[in-house]
C-alpha cells in the first residue's frame, strides 16, 4: 500500500465549497477561530487503499475527513488485524496523539477515493491554544470515545458470535446506510474478512451468520453488497451497547 503524501499548502480557501459540515469539534466557532483553521488546513486527495499513517509512526498532526472513508486498525501478533473503526465525513483522526508525544498505535488507510484536510501539529496546538473552546470539545469527545470501547470489550467477552455481527452491520447501516428499493443498504462493501475484523468473529464464522441471515430473508447479499431487508429481526438479535462507528453521533 502506498503511504499518502502530505500535500503543500494553498493559499485558496479549502472550505468554502463544502456543503457537509466539518467535525463537531469546530462546529460553532467562532469567525475569527474559522479563519485561523483554514489557515493552517493542507489539502490531500487519496485514491482508495493509501495509507495515512503507519503504526508506530510519529505524529505529524490533525487529519479532518472531507469526503469518502477511513479504516482505522491495528495489527495482531499473529499478523492479522482489527478494525476499530470506520470514519467518514466530518470526522477527525489522529487527535490522541498530538498530545502525549507517543507514536501512533493504530493505522489508517482509505476504503474509497477520500479527500482530507491536514493540520500540522505544532499549528494545531497553538489553534487550540488560542481557542480553549476547542479543547473543551476533544476532551468531550475523547471521554465518549472511553465508554464506547469499555462496551465493545464487553461485548467481544460476553456476546455471541451472531449478535456481534449483527450489531455490526445495524452499525454500519446507521453510520453510512441509505435506503433502496429492497431495503437499507449499509453503505459500505467491505470484504468479508474485514467485517470479520469489525465484529471480532473469524472469516469463516462471519461467512456462515451472513449466510443463515441471508436464508432467513434478513439479508440480502450481492457480491460485498449487504441489504437489511428485515431491521427489526436484526435489531433482535443485537443488544444495544454504545459501539458507535461514527465519532459525532449523538
Amino acid at each position: 500500500m502506498r503511504e499518502a503524501p502530505v500535500r503543500t499548502p494553498t493559499r485558496a480557501d479549502p472550505c468554502r465549497s463544502c456543503k457537509l459540515g466539518c467535525s463537531y469539534v469546530f462546529q460553532g466557532v467562532s469567525k475569527e477561530a474559522q479563519r485561523d483553521l483554514r489557515a493552517v488546513m493542507r489539502p490531500m486527495d487519496l485514491q482508495a487503499g493509501e495509507t495515512v499513517f503507519h503504526e508506530g509512526m510519529p505524529a505529524f498532526g490533525l487529519y479532518i475527513v472531507c469526503d469518502g472513508k477511513i479504516k482505522i486498525a491495528k495489527h495482531t501478533r499473529a499478523g492479522h488485524s482489527q478494525i476499530l473503526k470506520l470514519l467518514g465525513p466530518g470526522e477527525i483522526l489522529g487527535e490522541k496523539t498530538l498530545f502525549d508525544k507517543e507514536t501512533y498505535t493504530c493505522y489508517a488507510r482509505t476504503l474509497e477515493r477520500s479527500k482530507l484536510m491536514f493540520i500540522p501539529k505544532e499549528d494545531f496546538l497553538e489553534f487550540v491554544r488560542r481557542h480553549p473552546d476547542v479543547a473543551l470539545r476533544l476532551v468531550e469527545k475523547l471521554a465518549r470515545e472511553v465508554k464506547v470501547f469499555g462496551d465493545k470489550l464487553v461485548e467481544i467477552t460476553s456476546r455471541s458470535a451472531k449478535e456481534r455481527v449483527a450489531r455490526v452491520l445495524l452499525e454500519l447501516a446507521r453510520a453510512f446506510g441509505r435506503e433502496v428499493p429492497e431495503g437499507l443498504d449499509i453503505g459500505v462493501e467491505l470484504p468479508r474478512a474485514e467485517l470479520a475484523e469489525m465484529a471480532g468473529v473469524s472469516t469463516e464464522t462471519a461467512i456462515r451468520v451472513l449466510s443463515d441471515l441471508r436464508e432467513r430473508e434478513i439479508l440480502e447479499l450481492e457480491g460485498q453488497r449487504i441489504v437489511i431487508r428485515k431491521r427489526e429481526h436484526l435489531h433482535s438479535l443485537a443488544h444495544r451497547f454504545r459501539t458507535f462507528l461514527r465519532e459525532n453521533l449523538a
